[in-house]
């Protein structure tokens, strides 16, 4: 089976992106950015967390020019990071696409793409694994099919394997990832899907909104539930 590296945020679409993968490929290495984002912390301590339920060596790399250069609501700790109604998702052309833009991070999926594509070629691994969504591709075009074409393009000259970039959740939406997340019982309650890095997750910005309806739209919460008790009840 062909190696893989994975980009994995500890996230919900990251995490089902690589569970699917497995099927086909065998990951080699998960790398988590850190870049200054408001929830690194959290977000580096669920990658790590499911890099060991995955068994999946794990390390962490440090971009914090981003931080340095970019600014933005994810970035900036005197910002505020939007609140949308449940409603608001949805309003592609009003309310989702100004949250969108409070909390875009200029060529940050590339970044991350390219430093994985660096790790890849050196180790001898073709494929790298991101967790990109049909739902968030509508406001954010870093997550389409058409950002992956061309990244695969552009990968061809840059890498002498030629690296390509595969994602097994590019065609859904949440909640499609949730029901399969829930069908192969994967260790969802790991993960951390919020903007920001407190103890628990805030429930308002619009990362935490469209988990949440995820949830209830696949009627997973009483599994969801049930996976923490579990999760919690371990010595």
């Amino acid at each position: 089976m062909e190696k893989a590296i994975v980009l994995l945020s500890g996230g919900l679409d990251s995490t089902v992106a690589t569970w699917l993968a497995r099927s086909s490929l065998s990951p080699a290495l998960a790398l988590t950015v850190d870049y200054g984002q408001k929830a690194a912390r959290r977000e580096l301590a669920a990658a790590y967390s499911l890099s060991r339920e995955l068994d999946i060596p794990h390390r962490t790399v440090y971009i914090p020019y981003l931080r340095e250069a970019a600014g933005g609501a994810l970035i900036d700790r005197n910002a505020r990071v939007p609140t949308p109604s449940a409603a608001d998702l949805d309003d592609v052309a009003g309310a989702a696409r100004a949250t969108a833009k409070a909390v875009w991070v200029p060529n940050r999926n590339l970044a991350f793409i390219t430093m994985a594509a660096t790790w890849a070629e050196a180790n001898g691994v073709k494929y790298v694994i991101v967790g990109f969504n049909r739902e968030e591709s509508a406001t954010f075009p870093d997550n389409s099919a058409a950002f992956v074409d061309a990244v695969n393009r552009t990968l061809s000259y840059s890498t002498a394997n030629a690296v390509e970039v595969v994602s097994p959740t590019l065609g859904m939406d949440k909640r499609e990832m949730m029901e399969a997340a829930k069908r192969a019982d994967m260790p969802i309650e790991l993960c951390w899907s919020c903007y920001l890095g407190d103890d628990a997750p805030c429930g308002t910005c619009e990362s935490c909104r469209r988990f949440d309806r995820a949830v209830e739209a696949a009627a997973a919460g009483e599994w969801l539930d049930q996976r923490r008790t579990k999760r919690n009840q371990r010595p």
